[in-house]
């Protein structure tokens, strides 16, 4: 009989849940534009301050594993193991960065906003590096060699911007939605 405490409550569990399959619908909503885009790295940000680093590196996991197991979570209802070892999966596991910078920089150098932006920014630059990497290996068997700048010119430059915006709004909605749940606990 296991008497020890568990790391996490019910309520705890239930919002992970949540959050995982809130990336889900945010990767099939796509905003048309000269590279269409989703809103998968909105909900990631989004996720990580409304539930912290712990929980909320927890539900981009569960979200990573759902697509792994072949649940239609990715963009374009995709899912499976072959579609994450693809050229663009690099870029969801590395979701994965942007989680554990944002855990590690709350829980070793402080909760305040800059802290918080910060480490979004700086996982976000780890998930475009290890993306990118990731991208260049793959396509690069399957099509031959490519540059790093045409890698860049397609995978990264024209999400700088979108990104972020979807980090400056997650930011803003989920302090808000922090602000009306805190009045409806009172």
């Amino acid at each position: 009989m296991n008497t020890g405490k568990s790391s996490f409550k019910i309520n705890d569990l239930v919002n992970i849940a949540i959050c995982a399959v809130l990336i889900a619908i945010c990767s099939w909503i796509s905003i048309p534009s000269v590279v269409p885009f989703t809103l998968q790295t909105f909900a990631v940000f989004f996720v990580l301050e409304m539930l912290g680093g712990k929980n909320g590196t927890f539900s981009i996991l569960i979200y990573i594993l759902m697509a792994a197991i072949g649940i239609p979570v990715l963009s374009g209802f995709a899912g499976g193991i072959g579609v994450l070892l693809g050229t663009t999966g690099g870029y969801v596991l590395g979701f994965i960065a942007i989680g554990l910078i944002y855990l590690l920089a709350t829980k070793f150098i402080n909760t305040k906003l800059i802290t918080r932006i910060i480490a979004m920014m700086v996982g976000l630059l780890v998930c475009y590096v290890f993306g990118t990497a990731w991208f260049i290996t793959v396509y690069s068997r399957a099509s031959g060699p490519i540059g790093i700048m045409t890698a860049l010119s397609w995978c990264v430059f024209p999400f700088i911007i979108p990104d972020i915006v979807k980090l400056a709004l997650a930011i803003t909605l989920a302090s808000r939605i922090r602000k009306i749940l805190i009045k409806s606990k009172s």
